[in-house]
C-alpha cells in the first residue's frame, strides 16, 4: 500500500486529492514536472536521492543559481517591469527598481563582495534593516555561490555574537541604523559589542550609511558601501552555477537550548519549492505584485519577500515600518498604489489593526487584491472573520516553519480554485509533505479523525526543507528525527488533530518554543539570559496565550536574596533589571510580559519542573493532576501574583 494511503489528508475524487497523492506516490515524476518552473544550467540526473531520508538530496547533479532564476532570466521579457519596491514609512523613502535596475545593483554588490575577498562557500552575515541594499546583498551572495546568513536587525549583541561564532562569516554587511515607530536604532554599537564578544569576528564590515546615526568607522575594518559601489558601477559579475544540493543560506531559529540552530537550505530544491508554491498556494502571476509584511530576518522574508515572488516574475514590495504609522491605512494605501495582488502577513498584525478606526480599511481601492494570507501563529476565528469582512477579501491561513521554508498545511487554491477552508485550520497537507499524526506514547499513526497527536512528516521531506543544522548533523538528527517513539520521522513539535475531511488543526507546541507575534522564541534562551543576573538562583519561562500576540513569555524567578523583592516597589525594580538583561542579550522581541518572583518553582518530587502546570495557571486553566507535585501551594502563589 502506498505510504500516502495510511494518513491520506484529502477526500477522494477531487483535483487536489489526486494532485496530493501523486506527489507522494509518484514523487519522481511529480517533482520533475515542478522542476521545469526554473532554469537549469545543467539538467539533474536524479530527482531525489532518498537512500538516507533525513538527508535526502533533490535534483542531484543539476546545476542552477538562485539569483539567475530570480533576476537574470526575467530580463528577456520583463526588464522594465517592477521587481523590487522599497517603501519606508519611517523615513519617507520610496524607490522602485525594475528587473534591469535590480540586475545592475546586484552585480555591483557582488563585485564589492568579490573585491573584499569573499569567495564561493564563504559565509556573509547580513545585519540589516528593511532597505534595498539588504535585498541586493542576499541576491549578490547567492549569485556568486556565497552562503548568506541574515540576522534580524533588532537582535542584541549577545544573540548576534552567537550567530557570528556559529557561521564564522568572512564579512558582515550592515547599516548605520534601522527605524521603528519613529525611533532610530543605531546598529554600529550593537555590532561593535557583538564583535567584541565573538570568538571568530570577521576582519571586514561593509557599512551602508543611511544618514540616520553617527558612524565611527574602524580603520582597516569598515568599508563604506557608497564609495565601493561607485567603483563598481559598471560591474558585470556572472552567476556561479551550483550543484542543486550546495547550500544557499543559513537562517538561525530558536531551539530548546540556548545555542541557536542554523537551518541550512539547499539551492535547487528551494528554488523549485518556492516557484511551485507561488503557483499552487499563493495565487501568484508573473507581472503582478506580492506584498509580504514580514522582515528579511525571518523565514517569510527569505521565502516570500525576496526569493519566491522574484522567482515567479512578480514585483515584491519590501516595507520598513509599522501597520499603523503614519496611520492604520498605510498598508492599504500601498495595495492601491502598487496594485498588490497577493498579501501575506501575520494574525498579530490583523489584531493590531482591529484596534484602529475601521474606516482606514475601506478608504482605498483594494480591487487588485485577490487574498490576504496569514501565517506565523494560530489564526483565531474572530480575527479571521473580522479582517475578512473589513477588507472583503478571502483570508487564507497556512502553517509552516523556518525549517521547512514553505507551507506544510495550506489551502492549495492554485490547484483546486473551488476548495473552501475551515476557520481555525490552516488547511490540508501540502503536496510533497507526507504528514502524519502520531500517538505521543506509542509512536503509532493516528488514523481516526479528531484525535490529538504530534504532527510529524515521513521522510524524505520535499524539496526546499532544511538539509541539516549548520555544522552539526548529529544535532539535526537528534532534534528532528529521533524524538518520536520507535520511529524515524521529522517532528514538527506541534500538537494537531485532523478532522474527517482532512483539515488539520494546530493545538500548540510540544516543546519549549513559544510563538510571540509570529516570532519563534526558545524559552531556554530567555531563561539563560535572566539566570545570568547575579541575584537569580533559578528561573522558568513559559508561554501564555495572548489575545494580541498569540503568546507572550512569562518568567518566574527565585532570587538568591528574596529580601531584594520584598516590597512591590523593590519587585518592580528587580523585574525591570531582568527585562533589561533580556533586552541586552536577546533583544526587545524576547522581553517577557511579566517577571514574577516566587519562593520556589513548581516541581515534581523527583525534581522535574512542571511547565505545563505553570502555563495552565497563567492562562487561568485547570493545571490537571498534581499528585506528583512536591508542593502544590506554589501554584497558588503564582495565581496570587498574577492577580
Amino acid at each position: 500500500m502506498p505510504a500516502s494511503h495510511a494518513t491520506d489528508p484529502t477526500s477522494p475524487s477531487t483535483p487536489y486529492a489526486d494532485f496530493y497523492r501523486r506527489s507522494i506516490d509518484e514523487r519522481e515524476a511529480f517533482w520533475a514536472e515542478q522542476a521545469q518552473l526554473i532554469d537549469w544550467q545543467q539538467p539533474f540526473e536524479q530527482v531525489c536521492d532518498a537512500r538516507n531520508p533525513a538527508f535526502a538530496r533533490w535534483f542531484v547533479g543539476g546545476r542552477t543559481n538562485l539569483c539567475h532564476n530570480a533576476v537574470d532570466r526575467h530580463l528577456a521579457e520583463r526588464a522594465e517591469q517592477n521587481a523590487l519596491i522599497c517603501v519606508s514609512s519611517e523615513t519617507g523613502a520610496e524607490r522602485v527598481y525594475s528587473y534591469r535596475e535590480l540586475h545592475a545593483e546586484v552585480q555591483r554588490m557582488a563585485a564589492i563582495l568579490l573585491d573584499l575577498g569573499v569567495r564561493k562557500g564563504d559565509r556573509v552575515l547580513i545585519y540589516m534593516p528593511m532597505i534595498a541594499e539588504a535585498a541586493f546583498a542576499m541576491l549578490a551572495c547567492v549569485r556568486i555561490g556565497v552562503i548568506h546568513s541574515v540576522v534580524f536587525g533588532g537582535f542584541a549583541s549577545h544573540a548576534l555574537a552567537s550567530r557570528i561564532d556559529d557561521a564564522r562569516p568572512a564579512l558582515i554587511v550592515t547599516a548605520d541604523a534601522g527605524m521603528r515607530a519613529g525611533k532610530v536604532l543605531p546598529y554600529q554599537p550593537l555590532l561593535d559589542e557583538a564583535l567584541r564578544l565573538s570568538q571568530h569576528p570577521p576582519k571586514q564590515v561593509l557599512m551602508v550609511n543611511r544618514g540616520l546615526a553617527e558612524l565611527h568607522p574602524v580603520p582597516g575594518r569598515d568599508v563604506d558601501y557608497a564609495a565601493a559601489r561607485e567603483r563598481c558601477l559598471h560591474a558585470q559579475v556572472p552567476c556561479e552555477w551550483l550543484e542543486s544540493s550546495e547550500p544557499s543560506y543559513i537562517l538561525y531559529t530558536s531551539g530548546t537550548t540556548g545555542k541557536p540552530k542554523g537551518v541550512q537550505r539547499d539551492t535547487g530544491g528551494y528554488a523549485v519549492a518556492l516557484a511551485a508554491s507561488m503557483r499552487h498556494i499563493y495565487l501568484g502571476e508573473p507581472g503582478q505584485t506580492f506584498f509580504a509584511t514580514s522582515d528579511i530576518g525571518w523565514v517569510v522574508g527569505h521565502s516570500y519577500i525576496i526569493y519566491g515572488p522574484l522567482l515567479y516574475g512578480m514585483a515584491t514590495l519590501m516595507y520598513e515600518g509599522l501597520p499603523i504609522r503614519p496611520d492604520a491605512g498605510i498598508w492599504w494605501q500601498l495595495v492601491e498604489k502598487y496594485r498588490v495582488s497577493v498579501m501575506f502577513s501575520a494574525p498579530t498584525a490583523a489584531r493590531v489593526l482591529k484596534k484602529q478606526d475601521p474606516a482606514y480599511l475601506s478608504r482605498y481601492d483594494l480591487s487588485s487584491l485577490k487574498a490576504l494570507f496569514l501565517a506565523g501563529e494560530p489564526l483565531d476565528e474572530p480575527t479571521a472573520s473580522w479582517i475578512g469582512a473589513a477588507i472583503n477579501k478571502p483570508i487564507i491561513d497556512n502553517y509552516w516553519q523556518t525549517e521547512t521554508g514553505w507551507p506544510i498545511l495550506a489551502l492549495c487554491s492554485g490547484v483546486e480554485p473551488t476548495a473552501v477552508g475551515k476557520i481555525g485550520s490552516p488547511g490540508r497537507a501540502v503536496y510533497g509533505f507526507d504528514v502524519r499524526l502520531i500517538d505521543e506514547l506509542t509512536g503509532a499513526d493516528i488514523t481516526e479523525p479528531n484525535h490529538k497527536g504530534v504532527l510529524a512528516i515521513a521522510g524524505p521531506l520535499p524539496p526546499g526543507c532544511l538539509q541539516t543544522v549548520w555544522g552539526d548533523d548529529e544535532r539535526y538528527l537528534k532534534t528532528y528525527w529521533s524524538s518520536i517513539q520507535g520511529r524515524s520521522l521529522y517532528n514538527t513539535f506541534d500538537w494537531g488533530l485532523r478532522d474527517a475531511e482532512g483539515y488539520t488543526f494546530i493545538l500548540g507546541r510540544t516543546d519549549d518554543v513559544i510563538n510571540v507575534a509570529g516570532h519563534r522564541l526558545g524559552t531556554r534562551e530567555i531563561e539563560e539570559a535572566i539566570a545570568s543576573h547575579p541575584n537569580v538562583a533559578e528561573v522558568a519561562v513559559v508561554g501564555r496565550a495572548d489575545a494580541l500576540k498569540g503568546q507572550v513569555a512569562m518568567a518566574f524567578a527565585v532570587l538568591k536574596n528574596p529580601a531584594l523583592a520584598a516590597s512591590a516597589e523593590q519587585a518592580r525594580e528587580q523585574e525591570q533589571a531582568l527585562m533589561q538583561i533580556v533586552d541586552a542579550q536577546l533583544g526587545a522581541v524576547a522581553r517577557p510580559a511579566r517577571v514574577c518572583f516566587v519562593g520556589t518553582l513548581p516541581k515534581t518530587r523527583s525534581g522535574k519542573l512542571l511547565r505545563r502546570a505553570m502555563q495552565a495557571v497563567c492562562e487561568g486553566r485547570d493545571p490537571g493532576d498534581l499528585s506528583t507535585m512536591d508542593d502544590p501551594a506554589v501554584l497558588q502563589q503564582i495565581r496570587d501574583l498574577l492577580g
